[in-house]
């Protein structure tokens, strides 16, 4: 019996209940992880690293990144975990990878307390749960991934802290969420829907609802006309306070969140695509969030992201591929100030943004959806004969504001059929990727198949490296 944990347990919710503000200590971090991670030890080590030498920001900033590949697979599981052992978490988290195969992210009850901060600050700042009675309905995917379970006990934890939330868990089965709510939501004075987007979107758009709706999301990025959309038909009349997206992870949980003054801003900016680009550096919206640094240290290099945290499996600057950047509160605010918008109020901490995945991924549903899942459908006999393997996988929105999976396929035959490809695709999908079956409903999981030319100078141009996805 480990009869250090009750301590640690107590010391956790004791700081949580007490909202004590942290100093961020990357530095000292980095030395913890290096004194009782012994994967990291032998990491260090095989990198000429000395522990001891790392004293300033400057020497941390030169340690090698951590990846899944060079880091988290190529280490026995307990060595990953302080102190070498795995019974020192309670709880695992798994995320499908590009062949199924599950990555295991170990975690305890204090990386939960961390994460609960990031929930609290939106259902404070944005839904007034301190005071006003809340049914948070879970409505992501319950089981071994991250987000149902997770999100079930932070928002628990916030229950537990004083705030007047009761939670119900459904998951992502929205005959039982239709069920539910109409049950229990005249007994409160509002109703959170915490999922995937595309996922609350299909649930309001099945519904009737004449209660004060709230909403969270989480792992995907959408547009500000798909927000006042879903906030038309749910009857939100406060997008700004009143729908919250979460950049999370399976490997450490909510790493930042929206707040209205992130959402402000972002709203701003999309009604002015060039002071986007010009901040952004792009023309796309990433999701804008702020972030504790004393939970999550962020670091931008060559337009991806890297994080420190502390979790199950303790990381240190980590390489998550996420395509994104980081502005301070100072400077955007000026950025804001010197373009004559002025924000709602807001906490004074850092932003980050995300335009998502750079590894040839794309979200739908939360679910990641892999390129090598796509080429395994399209190697089945027969259908092998009809195309010549290169694709374009993307979501795209609908005139109705539904995601849609697309995959535009390159033909080699005039005799391809596209509702035959993307049943062999569909079928591979659900035999490899265990995120999309279980993710994804199943009325939304076989793709739309276009088919077009070889060397169709839009999608498949001759003489260029092909790229699989499209964000």
């Amino acid at each position: 019996m480990d009869t250090t944990r009750p301590a640690k347990v107590i010391n956790a919710y004791t700081s949580f209940f007490a909202s004590e503000p942290r100093e961020p200590d990357i530095l000292g971090l980095f030395q913890s992880v290096a004194a009782t991670v012994p994967a990291y030890q032998r990491f260090l080590a095989a990198a000429g690293v000395d522990p001891a030498a790392v004293r300033t920001m400057a020497d941390f900033q030169r340690l090698p990144f951590t990846t899944k590949d060079t880091y988290q697979r190529r280490y026995p599981l307990p060595q990953l975990c302080r102190d070498g052992r795995l019974d020192g978490c309670d709880m695992i988290a798994l995320s499908s990878g590009s062949s199924g195969t599950p990555t295991i992210w170990p975690r305890d009850l204090g990386d939960e307390l961390h994460i609960a901060d990031r929930f609290e600050q939106v259902f404070r700042d944005g839904f007034d749960a301190a005071d006003v009675s809340t049914l948070a309905v879970v409505c992501f995917p319950l089981g071994t991934w991250v987000g149902g379970l997770f999100t079930t006990a932070c928002v628990r934890h916030l229950a537990a802290k004083g705030y007047r939330i009761t939670v119900a868990a459904p998951g992502n089965n929205k005959a039982e969420i239709l069920r539910v709510v109409p049950e229990l939501a005249p007994h409160f004075d509002q109703v959170v829907l915490l999922g995937y987007p595309p996922f609350i979107k299909d649930v309001i758009d099945s519904g009737t609802w004449s209660w004060p709706i709230r909403m969270v999301f989480a792992g995907e990025v959408f547009s500000e006309e798909w927000r006042d959309l879903v906030a038309q038909r749910a009857g939100v009349t406060d997008p700004v306070r009143h729908m919250a997206s979460l950049y999370g992870t399976a490997d450490a949980g909510v790493l930042g969140n929206e707040t209205p003054q992130s959402v402000s801003i972002r709203r701003f900016l999309a009604g002015r695509p060039d002071l986007a680009r010009e901040l952004f550096g792009d023309s796309r919206l990433p999701t804008l969030a702020q972030y504790d640094p004393a939970s999550r240290y962020f670091e931008c290099v060559d337009g991806t992201l890297l994080f420190s945290g502390d979790n199950g499996v303790p990381l240190v600057r980590y390489h998550i591929a996420d395509e994104g950047g980081l502005v301070s509160h100072p400077d955007l605010m000026d950025f804001c100030s010197r373009n004559g918008f002025t924000p709602v109020p807001g906490p004074s901490s850092p932003f980050v943004f995300v335009f998502g995945r750079s590894l040839f991924t794309v979200s739908f549903f939360g679910a990641n959806i892999y390129p090598e899942n796509v080429t395994v459908g399209l190697e089945q006999p027969g259908i092998s004969d009809w195309v010549t393997g290169r694709f374009v996988l993307e979501t795209y929105e609908d005139s109705d504001r539904d995601r849609r999976l697309r995959v535009t396929v390159e033909q080699a035959s005039d005799a391809a059929d596209p509702y035959v490809i993307a049943a062999s695709i569909h079928s591979q999908l659900l035999r490899l990727n265990s995120e999309f079956a279980n993710y994804v409903p199943a009325g939304r999981q076989l793709p739309e198949v276009v088919l077009r030319p070889a060397g169709d100078p839009e999608y498949f141009p001759a003489g260029v490296k092909h790229r699989y996805t499209r964000g």
